[in-house]
C-alpha cells in the first residue's frame, strides 16, 4: 500500500474518531472539566511517553542525521509561515472610497490581525500530526516529529506569545518556564537514552507501548470534545471570513513548503513528514493563549474546528500533488 493511500486511510480513521469525541461531548460524556483532564492526561503522560519510547531504537547514525534535518526542517517550516502569514493577514487594511468623484483611501483597523496570523502559523502538530505520522510510519516517524514539537514550542512560547500578548519585553525565566514541558523533557532524556543506548528492560518497554498507543485515539476523542464546543453548521456559514484563515492554513502554507521541500536531496521519508505536519490544522494552544491574553478566542476556536474538519480533504490532496511531484524530482 502506498503512503497516500495509508494517510487517507489513516486520516479517515482519525475523523471518525473525532466524530465519536463529539457524539460524546454531545451525549454529555464529556463535559469541559472532563475535557480537560484528558488533555492534561495527554501531554503530561501520554505524549511524552510516546516521544520517549521513540527512541528506544538501535543507534544509528543515519536516524541521528535525519533527526538534525527534520530540525533545520522544522525551524524552516515555522519560519515559511509566519512570513506568510504577516504577508497575507494585515493589522490595517486600505479601503478606497469614491465619492462624487472624490477618491478617499481610509485605514481599517483589523483587530484580530494577531488571532488570525497565530491560527494560521502554528499547526497541530502534536495532537493531530503526531497520530497520523505514528499511524503511517510508526516510532520511527515519532522520532523525526520530536524534532518539530520542539521548535514548535521555541516558536509558540517565543514568538507566538509576544505577538498574541503585545507585549514585547517578554521574560526569559517565562519562557525557560515553558519549555520545562514533559513532551521537551521526554525529547531530551530519550536522545540521551538513544546516543548512550540505555535500554529499557522489556517488561518497562511493553509498558510504556501500551500507554503510547492510546495516545492516537485519546487525542482525537479530545479534539472532537472540543470541535463539539461550537456550533459548526453556524460556524461553516455565518462567518465567510474564516475561510480566507482556512484557505492560509491548509492550502498556502503548506504547498508552498511542499513546492520547496519536493526538490532537496534528501530522504522522501523526511520529506514526507515535514509537508505532512505544515498541512495539519490550527494548534489547540491558539486558543488557550488568545483566553489568557483576552484576545477572540471564540474565533479562534472556530478556525481550529474547521480546518481540523476540513484537513481530511485537503492534507490527502496535498501529499497527492507531492507524491505526484517526488516522481520528478
Amino acid at each position: 500500500m502506498s503512503t497516500l493511500s495509508i494517510l487517507i486511510e489513516q486520516t479517515l480513521s482519525l475523523f471518525i474518531v473525532i466524530t465519536v469525541g463529539i457524539i460524546c461531548c454531545k451525549a454529555g460524556l464529556i463535559d469541559d472539566a472532563t475535557n480537560k483532564k484528558l488533555t492534561n492526561i495527554l501531554l503530561t503522560v501520554m505524549q511524552p511517553v510516546l516521544i520517549f519510547n521513540s527512541f528506544q531504537m538501535e543507534f544509528d547514525s543515519g536516524l541521528l542525521k535525519g533527526l538534525l534535518i527534520s530540525l533545520l526542517l522544522a525551524f524552516t517550516t515555522h519560519i515559511i509561515a509566519i512570513t506568510i502569514s504577516y504577508i497575507f493577514i494585515r493589522r490595517k487594511r486600505r479601503k478606497v472610497v469614491v465619492t462624487g468623484g472624490t477618491r478617499t483611501v481610509t485605514y481599517k483597523i483589523n483587530h484580530d490581525a494577531e488571532v488570525e496570523r497565530l491560527t494560521s502559523s502554528y499547526s497541530n502538530m502534536g495532537l493531530l500530526g503526531m497520530p497520523l505520522i505514528h499511524g503511517i510510519f510508526g516510532n520511527v516517524g515519532v522520532f523525526y516529529v520530536t524534532a518539530y514539537v520542539m521548535t514548535f514550542n521555541i516558536f509558540m512560547y517565543t514568538h507566538g506569545v509576544i505577538m498574541i500578548s503585545g507585549n514585547k519585553k517578554i521574560r526569559l525565566g517565562d519562557v525557560a518556564a515553558r519549555l520545562k514541558s514533559p513532551a521537551l523533557i521526554a525529547i531530551f532524556l530519550g536522545l540521551i537514552f538513544f546516543i548512550l543506548q540505555i535500554k529499557l528492560p522489556n517488561v518497562i518497554n511493553r509498558s510504556l507501548d501500551y500507554i503510547g498507543s492510546i495516545y492516537t485515539p485519546f487525542g482525537m476523542l479530545i479534539a472532537g470534545a472540543t470541535i463539539a464546543k461550537s456550533n459548526i453548521m453556524e460556524v461553516l456559514t455565518k462567518n465567510l471570513k474564516i475561510y480566507y484563515i482556512v484557505f492560509l492554513r491548509l492550502l498556502l502554507i503548506p504547498i508552498v513548503i511542499m513546492l520547496i521541500y519536493v526538490w532537496l536531496p534528501i530522504d522522501e521519508t523526511i520529506k514526507t513528514i515535514a509537508i505532512i505536519l505544515s498541512s495539519t490544522p490550527t494548534t489547540t494552544i491558539g486558543t488557550l493563549l488568545t483566553i489568557r491574553y483576552d484576545k477572540n478566542s471564540v474565533l479562534a476556536a472556530e478556525i481550529f474546528a474547521i480546518t481540523t474538519l476540513l484537513c481530511v480533504l485537503t492534507i490527502p490532496l496535498i501529499m497527492f500533488i507531492a507524491n505526484m511531484l517526488m516522481k520528478y524530482a
